[in-house]
This record gives C-alpha cells, sequence and structure tokens, in this order.
C-alpha cells in the first residue's frame, strides 16, 4: 500500500535518476498510478527505454544520505513536492506541451492555481524599462493576478519587487534548485518571495544554475500564466524564448514597443511583427486576461468547493481616477520620449529646477517618469 512518505520518497529516487527525464516520468507514474508503484516497476525489471547501468544501478540502490536531505528539506514548513500523480499539481501547467514531471515548491503552492501574469525582459534593462515594469506590475497584482517571473536580474527582479510593494502575490520560477537564490544578490528577495509568494522548481534541492536549466525553467514560467508580457528584450534574449514557449502552449503573448533606436526594443518589436499583443497599459494586459481568469476561477472554485467571493480572482483592472497637479501635469507635457535635461525642461515648462529636481524625484518613483545617463530624463512609455 502507498504511503505518502513512501511515495515522497520514490518521487526523490526517481527525479535524481541521471537518465529518466520528464516525458518518462510521466509516463510511467500515469501508467502505473503512482510514483511508489513505478520505481516498483522499474526496479522489477519494466523495459523502459534509455535506463543505462548508472540508472538502474542508482535506482537499486540510491545514495540515501542525499535523499535523507531531500526529505529534511521537504519536512520543512511550507516545503512541498507536486508530483504528476498529486491533485494539487496546477491544471494549467498539466495542460503544456513537456511539463514537469513534478515541482519543489517553497511558500504557498496554492499560488500555482491562481491567475498568473508572466513578465519578463531584460537582464540589462533600462531605467525606462524597469520603471514601466514596476508600473505594470503594480497595476496587475493590485488587480489580484499573481506577478510570476524568473528573479534575474532587471525586469524580472523588479516585477516581483512591484508585486510584494503593493502586498500583491508572486511566483518565481527558478533555473536552480528550490532552496538557492541565483543571482546571489536576490537572496532577501528569495526570502520575501518564499514568505508571501512561492519560489518554484522542477529541480531537487541543492541544484546549482546551468547555462542548459534556463531555457527549460522559461516553459514552466509561461505554463503557470494565463499571459506572458515581455517589457524589454534584445533580439537575442532569453524573454523570447519565454514569449515562443507561451505561443506554443496556446497563451496570449503581450509585448511592449520601445523606441526605434532601443536595442532593447527590437525583441518586443519583433514579437508584434509574429503576432503579440502591442499594449500600452496594464489595463490592457487585464482587460484581455479577464475572461481567462474567471474561467480559471471557475475551475479552482470547482476543485476546492468553494465560493467565488473567496477567491480573490481578478477581473480588469481599473486605471485610477487621479486629479493630476498642474504643475506635474506642466511637467509632464514638456517631457519628450526622448531624454532631456533639467535647463531644457526648465524652459519647456517655465518651473525652477529647485522644484523639477523635487518633482522629478516624485514621478519617477511612481514610474511615470525615469532618469538616463547624463542629468537627462524621459516620460515612460503609457506616461500622460
Amino acid at each position: 500500500m502507498d504511503t505518502a512518505h513512501g511515495n515522497r520518497t520514490a518521487w526523490l529516487i526517481l527525479l535524481r535518476a541521471p537518465a529518466l527525464g520528464s516525458a518518462a516520468l510521466r509516463r510511467l507514474v500515469a501508467h502505473h498510478g503512482s510514483a511508489t508503484r513505478a520505481l516498483g516497476a522499474l526496479r522489477g525489471g519494466h523495459p523502459a527505454r534509455g535506463l543505462d547501468d548508472a540508472t538502474r544501478s542508482w535506482l537499486d540502490a540510491p545514495d540515501e544520505p542525499r535523499i535523507d536531505a531531500d526529505l529534511a528539506w521537504l519536512a520543512e514548513p511550507a516545503h512541498h513536492l507536486l508530483g504528476w500523480d498529486d491533485p494539487d499539481y496546477p491544471t494549467l501547467l498539466r495542460d503544456i506541451p513537456g511539463a514537469p514531471a513534478a515541482l519543489f515548491v517553497a511558500g504557498d503552492a496554492s499560488l500555482l492555481w491562481m491567475p498568473q501574469v508572466a513578465i519578463v525582459g531584460s537582464r540589462a534593462a533600462s531605467p525606462g524599462g524597469l520603471a514601466t515594469t514596476r508600473r505594470f506590475a503594480r497595476t496587475l497584482a493590485a488587480a489580484g493576478f499573481t506577478i510570476t517571473s524568473g528573479m534575474a536580474d532587471g525586469i524580472d527582479g523588479a516585477a516581483h519587487g512591484a508585486a510584494l510593494e503593493v502586498g500583491g502575490r508572486t511566483i518565481a520560477v527558478l533555473g536552480t534548485g528550490p532552496d538557492l537564490a541565483y543571482p546571489r544578490k536576490h537572496a532577501g528577495l528569495a526570502e520575501r518571495i518564499e514568505a508571501s509568494g512561492a519560489l518554484v522548481s522542477e529541480l531537487p534541492p541543492g541544484t546549482p544554475g546551468k547555462a542548459e536549466h534556463f531555457p527549460r525553467r522559461n516553459r514552466i514560467l509561461s505554463g503557470l500564466a494565463l499571459g506572458t508580457l515581455v517589457v524589454e528584450a534584445g533580439l537575442k534574449s532569453g524573454s523570447l524564448i519565454t514569449a515562443r514557449c507561451a505561443t506554443e502552449q496556446g497563451r496570449e503573448v503581450f509585448a511592449i514597443p520601445g523606441a526605434i533606436t532601443n536595442p532593447l526594443a527590437r525583441g518586443c518589436h519583433q514579437l508584434i511583427r509574429d503576432g503579440a499583443r502591442l499594449v500600452e497599459t496594464p489595463e490592457e494586459v487585464g482587460t484581455a486576461l479577464a475572461a481567462h481568469a474567471v474561467e480559471l476561477g471557475d475551475h479552482l472554485r470547482e476543485r476546492l468547493g468553494t465560493p467565488s467571493d473567496d477567491m480573490g480572482i481578478p477581473g480588469a483592472p481599473s486605471a485610477p481616477v487621479v486629479e493630476p497637479d498642474p504643475d506635474h501635469a506642466r511637467l509632464i507635457a514638456a517631457l519628450a520620449h526622448e531624454a532631456c535635461d533639467l535647463d531644457t525642461l526648465a524652459a519647456r515648462s517655465g518651473l525652477g529646477v529647485p522644484a523639477l529636481s523635487s518633482m522629478l524625484l516624485i514621478l519617477e518613483l511612481e514610474g511615470t517618469v525615469a532618469a538616463a545617463p547624463g542629468g537627462r530624463y524621459q516620460r515612460v512609455d503609457g506616461g500622460t
């Protein structure tokens, strides 16, 4: 008879087997009904293809200290392993081609079922791109969407941070084990995400980041989400891999256009040429995904037997109605989308440099204005 502990141990042994990939594991577990029975069948001589001597040796005599360490990680509060045979495996991810056989989760695993928007982009993002990311992430998170990204430098980190700032939900999909922060500078961010969101990986604890891990994790990132938003991306950006995965999975892809002289806009422009939705405001993203969010919410309510009012399922976000400060309105009107310096802004707006400096700081924090090199400033796309 299968037990929860026995099935968890079997999953850990199977996931660390040298030559068993996700597709083979999904088939084996689906055929036998559980990881425990799949492992028993393999040990009993199941004619699985591609099992070399090293894999068979591991299945028969796994490294017990390694498996014990994995079990110790799973015994920690809010640490989970969601296998293909687990009813809590996220439904959207189950539908994609090449779905992972299992997921390690640190944090709130229920968030994997919630309506998500993946926000991705360049690691070397521009100030304007970071400001745009924060504005979109804050608005969508406040509307009830979970913000999902890859915890990389640049756009990813800004998206996670902005969601947390407004008390929203965020998920980081990792290219390492769930216990490692990559890059290391994001260790604090990882702790914040685990505390109020979730860290997710198909890789067992202790697995370091390798180049081949990150393109593979992108299919999970897009597969968990209803849609993927690309903020800034060069033509060779890994973000385009995520967008391609989303397209292949039948999910929405959104791209924010930029200046034709900006190399970080070229990937987004290519996506738009290829059929991605051009968006300029977070409300456009929310409106496009609202019906999908309701459909997912219905599925989740049916699974959990939870009233709709208790689910926090998002609708389309509404743009806040705010009466602009007259001086701020003059400054924004004076700003061009191309960067300009304080003297130019003073001449255009009729405002003094000290007042301009103070207002620019406020508008930069709001995500309306972005600082550029050389003491210059520019309006972020979507600013009015």
